[in-house]
């Protein structure tokens, strides 16, 4: 492909995302890599982001209403230069080798239909909860299998006739963020396409998360929709965060609580609760070790409660969502697609 003719499109979604967008936007034009074009997609923002990127040197594309990003990544898709469609989040910095390996990785495996990478090992955000939360994606994707059965759309790249091919991102199922990405990623794979995790291809993650926002965003914005979705494809795969050892920790995590309650009548449970505490730890060691050797043994101590908060709120959701899912079909009132949305939760993850 000629260099007047974009190999590559690089597609941001933004809403009210001036406090990062700069760096996402200064990130990609350092690239070493030439052959690309930017498309930022306003999605109704107030702030001032739309003027940003162009002043940055984006092409920008006004949506007419807030859509989503899901429906903002297909609007630019529809009309991108490029043969390779990058989807980049408006608070991720890629590094200026980025573009480059993900052009060679198309270009060395044209088996491939997608691929996608990481947030690395130093979150920009300094507070405990954006450290553990970022490096705790980090070190699932580091950790997963190299042929995924997901995709990821936060640092993401899919050839465009596939993505076309496929419909997108379900944006009337997901209007808001949530696992639009996931859903796409499943339909896929389903089709026999071949999706990389590149554990090299890594950004940083500028976005700050707060008690509040990272349960809002984990409970209602992925563990309800992707259980749902988990339901109706009817396939639970054994990747990611779905591994055997995830699930036996978070029935180890609800045992424990309900152990804890029943010591109140009969102090033994105790014992028991505490047995299932250790054993999440001994199944959990890896990431454990992990974050005691990035941020220090105090930091690990105070992750573990997180981690069993973590496998906790998943299991009940996709139990609750197991309940629910079959008395609604058992009762005839829940059609195939539905999917929990995700409240509105400000600017995009």
């Amino acid at each position: 492909m000629s260099q007047s003719s974009p190999n590559i499109t690089v597609i941001i979604p933004v809403f009210n995302g001036l406090n990062f967008l700069s760096k996402c936007l200064d990130g990609i034009f350092s690239s070493t890599y030439r052959s690309f074009e930017v498309l930022v997609v306003d999605d109704c923002s107030t702030d001032g982001s739309g003027v940003l990127a162009l002043e940055k040197g984006a092409r920008v594309m006004l949506t007419k209403s807030r859509s989503g990003p899901g429906a903002a990544r297909n609007l630019a898709a529809e009309v991108a230069a490029g043969e390779i469609l990058l989807f980049v989040d408006a608070d991720v910095v890629v590094n200026p080798t980025t573009l480059e390996q993900i052009a060679k990785r198309f270009e060395d495996l044209p088996e491939i239909s997608a691929l996608f990478g990481s947030y690395d090992d130093d979150p920009a955000e300094r507070n405990f909860l954006s450290q553990y939360k970022n490096l705790q994606h980090h070190f699932v994707h580091q950790h997963s299998c190299r042929q995924a059965s997901t995709f990821w759309s936060g640092l993401g790249a899919m050839r465009r006739s596939v993505f076309l091919e496929h419909g997108g991102f379900d944006h009337a199922k997901f209007s808001e963020p949530s696992i639009e990405d996931i859903d796409l990623g499943s339909r896929l794979r389903s089709n026999g396409k071949l999706i990389l995790l590149d554990p090299d291809i890594q950004a940083k993650h500028f976005k700050k998360w707060g008690i509040r926002s990272h349960l809002r965003t984990e409970i209602f914005c992925r563990a309800i929709p992707w259980s749902t979705l988990i339901l109706e494809k009817q396939v639970l795969i054994n990747d990611m965060n779905l591994k055997w050892s995830d699930r036996i920790s978070s029935a180890l995590a609800g045992l424990s609580l309900v152990c804890i309650v029943l010591a109140f009548w009969q102090p033994l449970f105790c014992i028991a609760g505490i047995f299932c505490l250790v054993a999440i730890a001994l199944m959990n060691a890896k990431i454990l070790k992990f974050f005691a050797r990035k941020r220090g043994i105090p930091f690990a101590i105070m992750s573990f409660p997180w981690q069993v908060l973590y496998f906790f709120y998943s299991g009940t959701t996709f139990a609750i969502c197991w309940f629910w899912f079959s008395l609604t079909r058992a009762l005839g009132v829940r059609k195939h697609n539905d999917v929990v949305e995700c409240p509105d939760t400000g600017n995009y993850r």
